[in-house]
């Protein structure tokens, strides 16, 4: 399989429309059902996993357990495609972002959206756990957001990946939330996901996991086996919950319902909690206090120990195990009080309560109803013959169309509504944009065609927005009646309008129906076209971010890093957007779709061996590694991924 474009077909059924992620596993992209409907997500495993026939056996045989996966908590499967070297999984599209985006943006959550969210992956996981499915790689990434609802992704692709290739660590999964005994047994059960959410809850209060700091995989493993996880500052009930999720035997955690119900008297308890301050990552771990070693035997041994000693060893006291994590909570269930019927008062004849006038003769009603019969005549003579009072009302009314883009990887979001008055000939059109997760400003380009065989582009009138007519020669940007609108700002998930007015003749609901759909058509157009060269209009042509690294770094450098634009036409290496360590002001491009430096923001995807700067915008290699990344968010363009690389010495 080469390298995967937009259009491109998965399978017999879908095809298609662009990229939205990708990690090690696999890419994400957005696809389109053949047979239409609703746009879907494809989760495509890499190449590799489709040439490894045993992945491939199992990757069928989970194919009804997954299907039959259906949860509110869960993003549901809906297909799974086995077809040459495509190996993919295809589920529910949602776009709220993820865990991993709300802790970015606000460092810590309150105590009360934290315990929310870590319920909701409860919910999913004790569901899952029923049907005998374990995830293995619980964290904020594979947690979807659709407003406050939480929903848990990639179910089963962790089980399925069991034969294929590890990480560096030699297992599968991310270090910070693998349970302790992975590392020390190489398995791990429906009690490694109660690790991985306590993790993940731990995290959501600190803003970093419990046992994250210097060092590589290896080191963090250790930890995560010899360690006490460094207290929060939370109430003791609070905490003893957090700790008994992160207990280092999985006998002494509690199964995904007990934690949920747990969770939930807490949730309710401490709701106005304030969120936690995000602390510095711990420099040294507290050691794991480990019992004696106690030596059994058949004979009684001679005691050496002083009196104390030998009257405590001849009456041990049994320790309190306190209450298992399986136990069956009984609760009161109320009962239903049937309804009360609602007595019917005794129906009365109304006809002989009724009694009619002495003036109301058989004459007088047959008059009546003549008279009304005319005048309803006279009124739809004056509504349905023309020129009677002017044009009629189904003339004078107004029609309207609208009109919704797929939202672009910018994160803008473009609506369309026209208005065609009938007695004046204009439309009034209002275009509305939206933004996701950053502001967006800058320069945005809308087709006005003509209507119906018009060859002239038709005079508008704008507000809301300056605009001009789009000069090609200028921008290099070829668009069939195309205005140029500027100095537009778009809020952090909000909208702005800019309204044109112009004169068209509709000659019925479907031809404005046609002329808003070929103006949007006409405007993507423009916008995809890969013969256009250079930065104009970012906002709506910059597909892609690629992050670029040198192959080779020295420790305890700093890591040259440039973010390279990706255009219809291709990546342009030469004019990058953006490159640290900084020099200068931020490009124009970079100002647009990401608020300059503000939205930017690099991470470590090497497990420790880099280190970023509190601003996020510097990156220092610190220890050596034969293979790294970069991670790198820049505005609405999340998990980018940089080249790989190595760190040596000097």
């Amino acid at each position: 399989m080469g390298v995967l474009q937009a259009g491109d077909a998965l399978g017999s059924s879908y095809k298609l429309i662009k990229k939205i992620g990708s990690g090690a596993v696999g890419e994400v992209w957005r696809v389109s059902h053949l047979r239409g409907g609703l746009d879907l997500a494809a989760k495509l495993l890499r190449p590799e996993h489709a040439q490894d026939s045993d992945l491939v056996e199992k990757f069928i045989k989970e194919r009804s357990v997954l299907l039959s996966l259906q949860h509110e908590n869960i993003v549901v499967a809906r297909d799974l495609v086995v077809e040459g070297d495509q190996l993919a999984i295809v589920m529910d599209l949602v776009e709220g972002g993820t865990l991993r985006d709300a802790l970015q943006s606000h460092g810590t959550l309150v105590p009360g959206s934290a315990l929310g969210y870590t319920i909701q992956v409860l919910d999913a996981l004790a569901v899952a756990h029923q049907n005998g499915v374990t995830h293995r790689d619980i964290k904020p990434d594979n947690v979807l957001l659709d407003h406050e609802m939480a929903k848990v992704s990639d179910f089963g692709i962790a089980s399925v990946l069991q034969g294929a290739k590890k990480s560096t660590s030699g297992m599968l999964g991310t270090p910070a939330y693998m349970p302790p005994e992975l590392f020390t047994r190489g398995e791990a059960g429906t009690s490694g996901d109660i690790y991985a959410t306590g993790v993940l809850l731990y995290e959501l209060l600190a803003g970093r996991t419990p046992f994250a700091g210097s060092g590589n995989d290896y080191t963090l493993s250790f930890r995560h086996v010899s360690t006490v996880p460094p207290r929060l500052d939370l109430p003791e009930t609070l905490w003893d919950a957090l700790s008994s999720m992160l207990a280092k035997d999985p006998s002494d955690r509690p199964d995904a319902s007990t934690a949920a119900y747990q969770l939930r008297e807490l949730a309710k308890k401490y709701a106005d909690l304030p969120a936690l301050v995000v602390t510095e990552e711990p420099t040294e771990f507290r050691e794991l206090e480990r019992p004696a070693t106690v030596i059994r035997s058949s004979e009684k041994l001679q005691s050496t120990s002083e009196p104390e000693t030998s009257q405590a060893q001849e009456s041990p006291e049994l320790p309190d195990l306190g209450i298992p994590s399986n136990h069956t909570v009984i609760r009161p269930m109320g009962t239903r009080k049937p309804a009360v019927p609602i007595e019917k008062e005794p129906e009365t004849d109304q006809r002989s309560q009724v009694k009619r006038p002495d003036w109301l003769t058989t004459k007088a009603i047959w008059l009546l109803s003549t008279a009304a019969f005319l005048l309803v005549v006279l009124i739809l003579g004056i509504i349905l013959i023309p020129g009677a009072g002017g044009k009629g009302k189904a003339n004078a009314e107004k029609l309207t169309a609208t009109q919704q883009d797929q939202i672009l990887p910018s994160g803008l979001g473009i609506t369309r509504r026209a208005v065609y008055d009938s007695q004046t000939g204009d439309v009034e059109l209002t275009v509305t944009y939206s933004a996701q997760k950053t502001p967006l400003r800058g320069e945005f380009f809308e087709s006005l065609p003509a209507s119906g065989d018009g060859s002239t582009c038709p005079n508008a009138t704008w507000d809301g927005a300056k605009a001009v007519r789009n000069q090609q020669s200028i921008n290099g940007v070829a668009g069939d009646c195309g205005w140029q609108l500027t100095d537009v700002a778009v809020p952090k998930q909000s909208t702005a309008e800019a309204r044109a007015k112009l004169h068209l003749e509709m000659a019925d609901q479907q031809a404005l129906d046609e002329w808003l759909k070929s103006a949007a058509e006409a405007t993507q157009k423009a916008m995809s076209d890969p013969a256009t060269q250079g930065s104009a209009y970012p906002i709506q042509r910059l597909q892609d971010i690629a992050v670029k690294s040198p192959t080779r770094t020295v420790s305890q450098t700093p890591l040259p890093v440039k973010l390279i634009p990706v255009w219809p036409s291709g990546p342009d290496e030469l004019n990058p957007i953006y490159a640290s360590p900084a020099t200068g002001k931020p490009t124009a491009v970079l100002q647009s779709v990401s608020q300059g430096e503000a939205g930017v923001r690099f991470a470590d995807g090497c497990s420790g061996a880099l280190a970023v700067s509190k601003d996020g915008l510097v990156v220092t290699a610190l220890s050596v590694s034969p293979q790294c990344t970069v991670r790198a968010t820049v505005g609405n363009y999340t998990d980018l991924q940089s080249n790989p690389f190595s760190i040596t010495t000097r």
